[in-house]
C-alpha cells in the first residue's frame, strides 16, 4: 500500500475509534435464543427438511394470520423458516420479552388466539369451513401447549396445520407446521417432541 494510502487509512481508522470511544459503550444487540434445526421438525415420508437462517424480527405476514394475532410488533424477536420439497412447511418465531409476566401474558393470548382460531376464521371468511383441535399441554421447562387448525374452502383447497406456544422464563416461542391435506396422518405425535426441543433449546 503506498504511503499516502496507508497514512490515511490509519487516520480514518483514529478518527472512527475517537467517535467510538466519545460515543460510550454501545449497546451490544440482544442474541437470539436457540432455535430447532432442520432434523428436530417430524420426519417427512419422502423429502428433507431445509432451515433457513435465523432471521431479526416476526415475519410482516404474520400480522395476517389469525392464528396468531398477539405476536407482531414485537421487538426482541426472531424466525427460522423450514421447507421440503414437497407441500410441507415449519416456522418456529421466538420473542424474548422484559420480563417473566409479559412473557407469561403474550403466552396467555397466544393460547387463546390458537384455541379461538377455527372459530374466528369461519366468522371472517364464511366459505371456509375450519375446525380446532386441542391436543393438550406438554410438561416442559415453563410449559407448552399444542393446537390443530383445519380449513377446507369452498372451491376445495384443504390445509392443516399444527401450532404450539411455549415458554422459558422471559422468552416465549411459537411452532407452526403446515401442509395440504386434513387432520389424518398429521404428526401430532412428532410434533410434540418438535416443541418440547423447541422450548428446551430457548436458553
Amino acid at each position: 500500500m503506498p504511503k499516502r494510502t496507508r497514512a490515511g487509512a490509519l487516520l480514518a481508522l483514529a478518527v472512527t475509534g475517537l467517535a467510538v470511544a466519545l460515543a460510550g459503550p454501545a449497546t451490544a444487540a440482544p442474541k437470539a435464543p436457540g432455535f430447532l434445526a432442520a432434523a428436530d421438525l417430524p420426519p417427512h415420508p419422502t423429502s428433507s427438511w431445509t432451515a433457513g437462517k435465523v432471521t431479526a424480527g416476526v415475519p410482516g405476514e404474520t400480522a395476517w394470520d389469525t392464528c396468531l394475532r398477539a405476536l407482531p410488533g414485537r421487538g426482541s424477536a426472531w424466525h427460522r423458516d423450514f421447507r421440503t420439497d414437497l407441500d410441507t412447511n415449519a416456522r418456529q418465531i421466538t420473542v424474548v420479552l422484559p420480563d417473566t409476566r409479559s412473557a407469561t401474558q403474550l403466552t396467555t393470548r397466544l393460547n387463546k388466539d390458537m384455541k379461538s382460531c377455527a372459530a374466528r376464521i369461519e366468522r371472517l371468511d364464511p366459505g371456509t369451513e375450519a375446525t380446532g383441535k386441542d391436543y393438550g399441554k406438554l410438561s416442559v421447562e415453563d410449559g407448552a401447549h399444542v393446537y390443530g387448525v383445519h380449513t377446507e374452502t369452498s372451491w376445495g383447497a384443504s390445509d392443516v396445520r399444527l401450532l404450539s406456544v411455549g415458554r422459558d422464563g422471559r422468552t416465549v416461542t411459537v411452532v407452526n407446521w403446515g401442509r395440504l391435506g386434513g387432520f389424518e396422518g398429521a404428526p401430532v405425535k412428532a410434533f410434540k417432541k418438535t416443541t418440547t426441543k423447541a422450548v428446551n433449546k430457548l436458553r
